[in-house]
């Protein structure tokens, strides 16, 4: 027995029956358009009872299910020419081959995996139901979500953030105590990767919320993912400790190639891998495949619709506040949803409130004892800036040799992050921290600024891992090697962009007068709700314009100054009028025109126009007639 599972928390994302009008001309603008038609892969929502993926090849609507174990499906209810999302194979496209083959595929030949151009056609979209409906279980979900074509999607050589695979692998290895040698072909999630540290900690299970949000036996308070079975081995032995490596950025098929072409570059990824399990299709990440909510999805195993870290930038409805949270840095572990359990938390949890727990430069932080991005730092100021001059100086100097001085300043950030592990284990002495989540960022720099397969990526994951070497090094001092488990993976993979295009497409509605919070890849619409009714003598039409966002006391505020223009047969103008302060306005209308004769017209500069029958019925485009014709 499965029942429906719709979003989980209401609160404004998707479109709602105020919004199809502004949703209609959102969709044709992106698919209908250049450029954006040339450069949208899919616009995904959720209206009417089930969620929606439309793209110029074809759309499909379906409902996500739950059964009584908790276990998610989903149904297909409608569909128009191809399902672009029919392709979720999560081990396509994985190699530089199979990049390069793709690209080709895709009418883009060529020998230099950096500029492999692939087109949706040739790729998968992995997981792409789950993935899409998670992120409209949150109130600062959007109303739409862009996913742009693999290579159309901004100015640099290499970027991410899309459903599609190469964009949403992310390279998994755990190494240590538990852990089945080898290379595994597993279907893996970033959500997985938290419970299976859990299980393997040999923490307890106990009552949270599970995948479907209802109540559940599972290691974290939200948990969306499984422990990953597959690469555990039955010997009983356990880690003391963890260490999360996150390798900003890094594309999965990028390391593959180096450890098989040129191991001895990057011999402290090469030597966790040989003594660990690789999964050899990597894991698939949060959609959309960015940092911040990439990051906490890891650290929390649940994906952002459920800790709330929807982008990069989101938007409050209730408080018309727009938060572009990546942009701040510091302090913002306060927006993630105190529902969901960190990492952090659960060691601190399971191991004592005593437990040392770290964040290094990590996107997510809630709960752990040193975090530098909250401004909690543990040990001796002093001694860590003494210890972070000694590093200074290892910088490449190519970064401004190539007019890169962002490279110059990452991989600062990088030696800092460094200087702040060794400080803190030399400050905990015999507390050894039990938990570190450490966060490399040089790698997605150069992925961006140089593109995911350039030679100067490639240096800067050899500089990578000569740090992961020198972490190595200090726990094999203290003989603490043996007994730690390190999880090396990243937030989300990289492609190769045509920079000639400039792409931004979920900027395009914009440019068009469509009015809203333009968060790409999401979108939330500003729109108006209208309410038309008739006087009791029947003779006056009565109709209110109000903020279609309801405020923080759950009312829709009022819209003064919304101009209505009344329009009956034959074009006629009935009257026109703006709203007063109470958003409300009066017509008298002829005896002989009936309602749905009516037009209102509702027009307002800081929101969407609405056009609708007197009757409430919409008037809009008929989205599905003008991309799929007789389809």
């Amino acid at each position: 027995m499965k029942r429906e599972h719709g979003p989980e928390r209401s609160g404004g994302q998707g479109l709602d029956a105020n919004q199809y009008e502004s949703g209609d001309c959102t969709i044709l603008s992106l698919l209908s358009e250049s450029p954006a038609a040339e450069q949208s892969d899919l616009v995904s929502t959720w209206r009417d009872g089930a969620y929606e993926v439309w793209s110029r090849r074809g759309m499909v609507r379906f409902r996500r299910y739950a059964d009584e174990s908790g276990a998610l499906s989903f149904d297909i209810i409608e569909q128009i020419g191809e399902n672009p999302v029919a392709n979720q194979d999560p081990f396509a496209v994985s190699t530089l081959d199979e990049e390069l083959a793709a690209a080709a595929r895709s009418g883009n030949p060529g020998d230099d995996p950096n500029y492999a151009y692939i087109e949706p056609q040739a790729l998968s979209h992995p997981y792409a139901y789950e993935r899409i409906a998670q992120i409209f279980d949150s109130p600062r979900g959007p109303d739409l979500i862009v996913s742009p074509k693999a290579f159309a999607f901004g100015i640099q050589p290499g970027q991410h953030g899309a459903l599609d695979v190469v964009q949403s692998r992310a390279p998994l290895v755990f190494s240590g105590p538990g852990v089945r040698a080898g290379v595994h072909q597993v279907a893996a999630r970033q959500v997985d990767v938290a419970p299976t540290i859990a299980h393997l900690m040999g923490f307890p299970i106990s009552e949270g919320a599970g995948a479907n949000g209802g109540k559940s036996q599972v290691y974290l308070r939200r948990q969306d993912g499984r422990v990953l079975n597959e690469i555990l081995e039955n010997t009983g032995a356990r880690p003391s400790r963890v260490y999360l490596a996150l390798f900003d950025g890094l594309s999965h098929s990028e390391l593959i190639y180096h450890l098989l072409r040129n191991p001895a570059a990057i011999p402290n990824f090469a030597w966790l891998v040989g003594r660990g399990a690789m999964l050899s299709h990597g894991s698939i990440v949060n959609f959309p495949s960015i940092t911040w909510p990439s990051h906490s999805t890891i650290l929390t195993g649940a994906w952002c619709g459920h800790h709330d870290i929807v982008n990069p930038t989101f938007h409050i409805r209730e408080r018309r506040e727009t938060v572009p949270i990546q942009g701040q840095i510091f302090e913002t572990e306060r927006y993630l949803n105190s529902d969901v359990e960190t990492l952090y938390e659960l060691f601190k949890r399971s191991c004592g409130p005593g437990a040392v727990t770290a964040s290094i430069h990590e996107p997510q932080g809630r709960g752990a004892d040193h975090a530098a991005f909250e401004r909690r730092i543990v040990g001796d100021k002093a001694r860590l800036k003494e210890i972070t001059a000694t590093l200074m100086d290892d910088i490449s100097p190519r970064w401004m040799a190539d007019n890169k001085p962002g490279l110059h300043r990452e991989e600062a950030v990088d030696l800092r992050g460094l200087a702040q592990v060794l400080h803190l284990f030399e400050h905990c002495g015999e507390r050894v921290p039990v938990f570190v989540a450490h966060e490399f960022v040089l790698t997605d720099g150069a992925g961006h600024d140089y593109g995911p397969h350039h030679e100067g990526l490639r240096e800067s994951l050899c500089r990578t891992d000569r740090r992961l070497g020198t972490v190595l090094d200090m726990l094999r001092k203290r003989n603490l090697l043996d007994s730690t488990l390190f999880v090396l993976t990243s937030d989300h993979g990289m492609a190769a962009q045509r920079i000639e295009l400039a792409a931004n497409p979920a900027r395009e509605p914009e440019k068009a007068g469509i009015k809203g919070v333009f968060a790409e890849p999401i979108i939330y619409l500003r729109d108006l709700a209208v309410e038309c009714e008739r006087t009791r003598d029947g003779r006056n039409l009565r109709i209110a314009v109000l903020d279609n966002d309801p405020a923080r006391d759950g009312e829709r505020p009022p819209v003064e100054g919304a101009r209505i223009t009344v329009v009956g047969r034959g074009d006629r103008v009935l009257g026109e009028t703006a709203t007063l302060g109470t958003g409300t306005a009066a017509f008298a209308t002829p005896a002989d025109l009936r309602d749905e004769e009516i037009a209102v017209r509702v027009e307002h500069p800081e929101f969407n126009h609405r056009n609708l029958r007197a009757n409430g019925a919409a008037l809009g485009p008929d989205v599905r007639r003008i991309l799929y014709g007789n389809r």
